[in-house]
């Protein structure tokens, strides 16, 4: 049986999807680290939209990668997980393989 990680693995062999994967890093950057905090500070998606006056399912969106977030709502978040916002640019040179 093929796992995902086997089906990665060959998908991963082709430079086109290596394009469109690695173009959606900065989103799942933002998912990872949006689900990381949040459960570390005990809230649940309703929890966190109520704090930052949004809706719960815009959370999920932003979660699961179904929608990109704006600036002012990734500020909202910020503040409402008592987190700062902090985003950067770096030269390709600079980053590692």
């Amino acid at each position: 049986m093929r796992t995902l990680k086997d089906l990665k693995q060959e998908l991963m062999e082709n430079p086109e999807f290596v394009r469109e994967y690695e173009a959606l890093e900065p989103e799942h950057q933002i998912a990872r680290q949006l689900i990381a905090l949040r459960l570390a500070r005990g809230l649940t998606q309703a929890d966190l939209a109520a704090r930052a006056g949004t809706r719960q399912v815009s959370i999920s969106r932003v979660e699961t990668g179904a929608t990109v977030p704006t600036l002012p709502l990734l500020k909202k978040l910020a503040r409402a997980l008592d987190a700062h916002l902090e985003i950067r640019l770096v030269p390709n040179e600079a980053r590692s393989p």
